[in-house]
């Protein structure tokens, strides 16, 4: 049985195309060159970091945000940025009686932005709150004493094989892998994609899976 879900945030809840471009603007260079060379970097299973130290050899997040925000441009997310299906699968999953969350790696700023946005959620977790970052076990040590404490009943819902299924599943936990943003279209682990409970195309297709699940005794 799953008495609750988990959510990544980037790629998963929220659309980053956005947030991406801006960085493009931020190094003055084009945005499809920008994409061009995150997807190569996906496709190598690189560090999703790589792509920017291609534009600036140093590039140093924490101080380049710090920038950023000194020039009036910070970096950030609002409303507007969600996938359309995200509030209504949150909604519908916590109608289901079920323990919702998120749970993703995410600066400091961002969880004071999920926070506003007013998510039907019972948790907000991020890597920088939490002091750790995916795919570390430790990460998911912190999603399962929030879930309740039973790995196995808890669902963690991303769209990456390497970040967030894999490490859920070793975690003891229950994985859904959802294919969209660049991670979900590129990056394919197939091995991993076996494991999970469930592999969708959009959110809106989540509340009946866990439903069916669930009323069939798990």
């Amino acid at each position: 049985m799953i008495d609750a879900v988990f959510f990544d945030v980037g790629g998963t809840i929220l659309d980053e195309s956005r947030e991406f471009g801006s960085w493009a603007d931020w190094f003055g260079i084009p945005r499809h060159t920008f994409s061009a060379v995150f997807g190569a970097a996906i496709a190598r299973g690189l560090d999703w970091q790589e792509p920017f130290r291609v534009f600036r050899p140093d590039f140093d997040l924490t101080v380049e945000l710090e920038r950023r925000a000194a020039a009036g441009i910070p970096e950030t997310f609002g409303e507007e940025d969600l996938y359309l299906d995200a509030r209504s699968c949150l909604a519908s999953l916590k109608d289901q009686g079920l323990l919702v969350g998120l749970a993703g790696n995410q600066p400091a700023h961002a969880e004071a932005i999920l926070r506003a946005l007013d998510l039907p959620v019972d948790v907000i977790g991020t890597s920088h709150g939490w002091g750790v970052a995916k795919p570390s076990p430790a990460f998911f040590e912190h999603v399962i004493r929030a879930g309740g404490g039973d790995a196995s009943s808890i669902l963690y819902v991303g769209d990456r094989p390497d970040n967030d299924a894999r490490p859920a599943l070793a975690a003891g936990m229950q994985a859904c892998l959802i294919r969209r943003g660049p991670w979900g279209h590129i990056l394919d682990l197939p091995a991993v994609a076996e494991r999970c409970l469930f592999r969708i195309g959009a959110l809106d297709e989540l509340p009946s899976l866990v439903a069916k699940h669930n009323a069939a005794g798990g």
